[in-house]
C-alpha cells in the first residue's frame, strides 16, 4: 500500500465517543453540556422494545418531546415534520435513537431547526457557513456509522432518488456506543447492517480520495467486522461481538465520511429508490461483485484488504490476492445467512436499467478506482449479481 509524493488530504472526526456497556446512562449530562430542552428521535418499531423509555427516563426534564413517525427510508417530508414539531416544542438538542434512517432523519432536522426552510434546500455538500443543532446519536444498529459522519441520505420521493447531502457543520456533537442497546437486533438486520459497514470500509479503502487515516481505519474495521459479525448474528447477546461491531462501524464511518464511498453505494441507493430494497442488503449483494470489477483496476488495494480478511499474507501476488477478498466475502455472505443474488428479493429484471442509469448521477460513483463510463457498465455488474 503506497501514496504518490503529491498526498494532501484534510481529516475530520470531531464527534466524542462514549462506549462501554450501560453507556447510555450517561445521556443527561451530555445533553447538559449542548443545551437544556432536547427532542428524542425514534421510529415506531423501538417503541415496544423499552429503550424509548429508557431514554425517555434518563431524559427526565430535558424532554422537549418524542418524535417517532420516522418510517425504513426516511423522506424530506418527514424531516420537515419532525423539524416542525421540534421547534413546537423548543428543543435546542436532538437525541436520535435508532439505525441510518432515524439518525439521518435527525440530522435533517438538525439542520432546518438552525437555518429554516426545506431539506431540499440543502440538497449537495458544504453548503453551510455555521454550526448546527447540537445532536447526540445512540445507534442501535453496527452497520450505518452516521454517528460519527457529516453525511445523510433523504429519499426525495418526488424525484424517486435519494439525496446525499454533506455538511461538516452538521456532524454530530457525541455518539453513545451502549453494546446492550443492540442486543434486540434480530439476526438478519444484525448481518445486513453489518454488511452495511463492512461495504463503507471496503469501498472508502478503494476510494479516489481514501488517504493513510481512512485506510487505517477502514482496514482495522474490515479485520473486526470479519471476526465478530458472524458472532453477533449467531448470538445476539454476546456483548463482546455486539460491543465490537459498534466499533467497527464508527470506524467505517470515519473512514468514508473522509475518503468517501463508490459504485456499490451508487447501485444500492439507486435500488433503494427504485425497488425499496434496504440499503444494507442491497450493499451486501452488490459489494462482492462490484470489488471483481474494480480488480483489474486496484489489485493491491484489494490485496490489502484481503490481509485484512485473513484471506492472504503480506507479499502475495495482488491479482490472487485481490481475488481472494472478492472470494472471502462471498463467503463471509454465506457465514451470515444474507441471500447473495437480487433475484432472491423479487426484483423485477426489467427495472434493473432504471437502477443503473439512475446510478450514473449518484455522487458517490465518481470515487469509484474503476471509471464507469457507461449505464451498460453498471448493468452488467447488476445482471451478476442477479
Amino acid at each position: 500500500m503506497s501514496y504518490d509524493a503529491d498526498l494532501s488530504f484534510n481529516y475530520f472526526g470531531p464527534t466524542k465517543v462514549v462506549f462501554g456497556e450501560g453507556s447510555i446512562r450517561e445521556l443527561p449530562m451530555e445533553i447538559d453540556t449542548l443545551g437544556q430542552k432536547a427532542i428524542l428521535v425514534t421510529d415506531p418499531g423501538l417503541l415496544a422494545t423499552g429503550l424509548v423509555e429508557e431514554a425517555q427516563k434518563l431524559m427526565g426534564k430535558t424532554l422537549a418531546g418524542t418524535f417517532s413517525d420516522v418510517p425504513q427510508d426516511s423522506g424530506m417530508e418527514v424531516v420537515d415534520q419532525g423539524t416542525a414539531y421540534a421547534k413546537s416544542v423548543a428543543a435546542d438538542v436532538v437525541v436520535s435513537l435508532g439505525g441510518g434512517s432515524v439518525i439521518d432523519t435527525a440530522k435533517g432536522m438538525c439542520i432546518l431547526m438552525k437555518e429554516g426552510g426545506s431539506m431540499r434546500d440543502y440538497e449537495g455538500m458544504q453548503m453551510l457557513s455555521r454550526p448546527q443543532t447540537p445532536h447526540i446519536v445512540i445507534p442501535t444498529t453496527a452497520g450505518t456509522g452516521s454517528e460519527v459522519t457529516s453525511g445523510s441520505v433523504i429519499l426525495d420521493r418526488e424525484q424517486g432518488q435519494k439525496i446525499i447531502n454533506f455538511e461538516y457543520f452538521n456532524t454530530p456533537r457525541v455518539a453513545i456506543l451502549d453494546p446492550k442497546v443492540t442486543i434486540g437486533l434480530p439476526p438478519h438486520l444484525t448481518a445486513s447492517t453489518g454488511m452495511d459497514a463492512m461495504t463503507h470500509a471496503v469501498e472508502s479503502h478503494l476510494s479516489l480520495q481514501r488517504n493513510p487515516i481512512s485506510d487505517a481505519a477502514a482496514l482495522h474495521a474490515i479485520h473486526l467486522i470479519v471476526r465478530y459479525l458472524p458472532t453477533a448474528v449467531e448470538d445476539g447477546t454476546n456483548l463482546v461481538a455486539r460491543g465490537q461491531m459498534q466499533i467497527a462501524a464508527l470506524l467505517a464511518g470515519w473512514a468514508f465520511s473522509n475518503a468517501m464511498v463508490g459504485l456499490v453505494h451508487a447501485m444500492a441507493h439507486s435500488l433503494g429508490a427504485v425497488c425499496g430494497i434496504p440499503h444494507g442488503q442491497a450493499n451486501g449483494i452488490l459489494l462482492p461483485h462490484v470489488m471483481a470489477y474494480n480488480l483489474e483496476e486496484a489489485p493491491e488495494l484489494l490485496a490489502s484488504i484481503a490481509v485484512a480478511m485473513g484471506a492472504a499474507q503480506h507479499g502475495d501476488e495482488p491479482q490472487a490476492a485481490g481475488q481472494a477478498a472478492v472470494d472471502a466475502t462471498h463467503e463471509l455472505l454465506g457465514r451470515i445467512g444474507l441471500t447473495q443474488t437480487l433475484r432472491d428479493l423479487q426484483i423485477d429484471e426489467a427495472r434493473l436499467k432504471e437502477c443503473a442509469e439512475l446510478s450514473m448521477s449518484d455522487g458517490s460513483i465518481i470515487y469509484n478506482p474503476r471509471m464507469v463510463m457507461e449505464p451498460e457498465e453498471v448493468l452488467d455488474v447488476y445482471m451478476k449479481a442477479f
